[in-house]
This record gives structure tokens, sequence and C-alpha cells, in this order.
């Protein structure tokens, strides 16, 4: 596969993976903790922290985003936000030692923090070391 079809493909996946966070902090930002638990209740206060959490989720959806122009140039930038989405899903999985399994929209979120954001990250050092490599990106 040329270089310039893997990127394409690589711009692609992190373009759809990221919508998952966008969507998700979207739906925390407006509806708190009932759009993720309709039968939950929270106090005010864990309302708020739960919209504030949405709000830091969109806003790393945004940040891959941001890396996808540019996507084999973007190192820094991508592998702090796969670190805090890594960190997350770290935390949400000590929740299930602690609590046992979620629901299935919890566990796709557990995927995508533990499985999926890190394969893109390898996937797009990949890439970059290749390019380098072939004299194609300067590092």
């Amino acid at each position: 596969m040329s270089f310039a079809r893997e990127r394409r493909l690589l711009q692609g996946a992190v373009s759809v993976a990221a919508l998952v966070p966008v969507l998700a902090g979207l739906a925390g930002v407006n509806g708190g903790l009932a759009a993720f638990d309709a039968s939950a209740h929270a106090s005010l206060s864990g309302d708020s922290h739960v919209r504030y959490l949405s709000g830091l989720i969109l806003g790393i959806g945004v940040g891959f985003w941001s890396t996808v122009p540019s996507i084999e140039a973007s190192a820094a930038r991508f592998r702090l936000l796969t670190v805090l989405v890594l960190v997350g899903g770290l935390a949400r999985l000590y929740a299930v030692a602690l609590s046992g399994l979620p629901g299935p929209a919890m566990l796709s979120g557990l995927i995508m923090e533990l499985l999926i954001a890190p394969g893109l990250a390898l996937w797009r050092e990949s890439l970059e070391r290749r390019l380098a490599e072939a004299g194609m990106i300067f590092l």
C-alpha cells in the first residue's frame, strides 16, 4: 500500500473514531448524567461534574480531529491525547474491578480507550517512522 493511501486510511479512521468522544461529550454536556443512565439521579454537584467531564471528552475528540490534516506530523498532540484517553480507560477498568461490568455503551467506551485509541496511535507512529525512513518527512 502506498504511503498516501495508508495516510488517508489513518486519517479516516481517526476522523470516525473521534466522532465517538465528540458525540458522547455533546450528549453529556447537554443531558448530564441522564444522557448515559436515564434512571440515575445526580445531585447538582454530581450533574455539574458529569457535564464538566463530558466537556473534556468533547475537547479530546476535537483535539483528535485537529491532528487529521497533518496526521504524520502531529506526534506530540496525538500522543498526549492518547495518554489522556488511556488514563481514563484505566480508571474505567478500575471501576469494573471494583463494581462489575457496566452496560454495553460503557464497555464500548472501554474498548475505545484501551484498544482502539492506542492502536491508532501505534499506527500513526509506524506511518511517521516509515515516512521519515523514506525521506518524505523530517523528525
